[in-house]
């Protein structure tokens, strides 16, 4: 695995037109196919867990098993962030894609065993945790192929297409499941995942340009920045990934006869389509106010879910649900156009408007694409954690939907603090509110 490109200059636009354009759409494409399969692995447990009626496992113990791919996949999302620029783009996401292959293999092992231990089934759940480092390191390499001017898209088209395996997998594996039984959750994804293994080992490449010392780029863990974005990333893409895993327990335990395996898909792929108008609001109004209202709706969403799960109508509690992936969603969009503008924008103010000024920002924004989406991503482990110990506290979700709201408040709060109140007093907070 050899195939390096040496000569680099996308925001030279003579070189972007010339030859560019068409080799960065080339590596989005197929990072796209990489990162999709790398989310249906990742959220596979979200529809595994309601189909374990034969193992007797109480609630808190089937949302266990739901959360721990989060936390797995949102620890691995650090190494992961390095992997490229260590690698090589295409090199790496070869590897993290090939790596599937043990979570979906170990599956469909495990569940053709009626004996198969708890503890057993809490390993190859932790190892689906794989799927969630794919993203990291894909967002990383595609920050490099685009010049500074079109990373917003691209990097809003390479989330959206990996988002959408969410909803992939809880469009396809009930149909699965029901027609091959549960072993066939893990089997399904085999072909799949080596087809995009293929793909990107043929068809994407390395660029020397991207090769970086890791410690230069593990700097940005010591930005304030940095953390600010990572607990915001908490609330808008912790709670996509949280929501879109926990709905299908949430609701089995809710409205037991209920079809909400047929309509689980729904809110993951509003939630993943969406997520590029969140950008594009943050193009046009800013991202600190797009961000900062998107909060408040948020806990709105918060209060309606828990009111419309209290009312014993599924479709009320469906629908109130959906405002919570729209919004979390429109939020993805909005904090990740960001901080690819920060980084830069404090490399250029920093080092001036050269290539080698860009480039450097384009490696400190790498760097913390990938820590902030490690941290963000423990919110789906904690949304879920959240529900299995309300309802092993209280058999209800009450106090996990207040805990909720509570953080978004804070969240609401943050993004004024840092965002808002100091406009036009340092660049940071100036190009967080204004159309960057």
């Amino acid at each position: 695995m050899a195939r390096w490109i040496a000569e680099w200059h996308p925001d030279d636009p003579a070189f972007w037109e010339r030859s560019g354009r068409r080799v960065a759409r080339r590596n989005l494409v197929f990072s796209i196919v990489a990162e999709h399969l790398g989310f249906t692995v990742w959220t596979l447990w979200s529809i595994v867990a309601t189909k374990m009626g034969s193992y007797e496992f109480s609630t808190d113990q089937l949302f266990w098993l739901v959360a721990l791919p989060n936390l797995i996949g949102s620890v691995l999302r650090v190494p992961y962030t390095f992997g490229p620029a260590r690698f090589g783009g295409r090199n790496f996401t070869v590897v993290s894609a090939v790596l599937l292959l043990i979570p979906a293999v170990l599956l469909g092992v495990a569940v053709n065993n009626p004996a198969t231990p708890y503890w057993l089934f809490l390993v190859i759940a932790a190892l689906a945790g794989l799927g969630g480092g794919n993203f990291a390191s894909s967002m990383a390499n595609i920050t490099y192929f685009y010049p500074r001017e079109k990373q917003g898209v691209a990097l809003g088209l390479n989330a959206a297409g990996g988002n959408v395996g969410v909803s992939s997998v809880q469009l396809v594996m009930p149909l699965v499941i029901g027609s091959l039984g549960l072993a066939a959750a893990g089997w399904f994804w085999i072909p799949f995942i080596v087809v995009a293994g293929a793909c990107a080992f043929f068809f994407m490449d390395n660029l020397t340009s991207a090769k970086a010392d890791p410690r230069e780029q593990f700097a940005v863990a010591g930005k304030a920045q940095t953390w600010v974005m990572s607990f915001l990333y908490i609330g808008t893409f912790g709670s996509f990934i949280g929501y879109s895993t926990a709905f299908p327990l949430l609701s089995q335990n809710l409205f037991p006869d209920a079809p909400y395996a047929a309509v689980a898909f729904v809110g993951p792929l509003l939630g993943s389509l969406i997520r590029p108008v969140g950008g594009w609001l943050a193009d046009r109004h800013g991202g600190a106010p797009v961000t900062l209202w998107n909060f408040a709706a948020m806990g709105g969403g918060v209060l309606l879910v828990w009111l419309a799960g209290t009312s014993g109508n599924f479709w009320l509690f469906f629908l109130a649900f959906q405002l919570l992936f729209v919004t979390s969603g429109v939020g993805n969009g909005s904090t990740y156009r960001m901080i690819p503008a920060i980084f830069q924008a404090k490399a250029v103010a920093e080092r001036g408007e050269g290539e080698e000024a860009l480039l450097y920002g384009k490696r400190q924004a790498s760097a913390a694409i990938g820590i902030i989406s490690a941290v963000g991503a423990l919110g789906g482990f904690l949304i879920n954690r959240a529900f299995g110990m309300s309802f092993a506290a209280s058999g209800s979700p009450a106090a996990a939907f207040l805990t909720f709201g509570l953080f978004y408040a804070s969240c609401f709060a943050l993004t004024w603090w840092c965002y808002m109140r100091t406009v036009g007093v340092n660049v940071v907070a100036s190009l967080a509110h204004a159309r960057v």
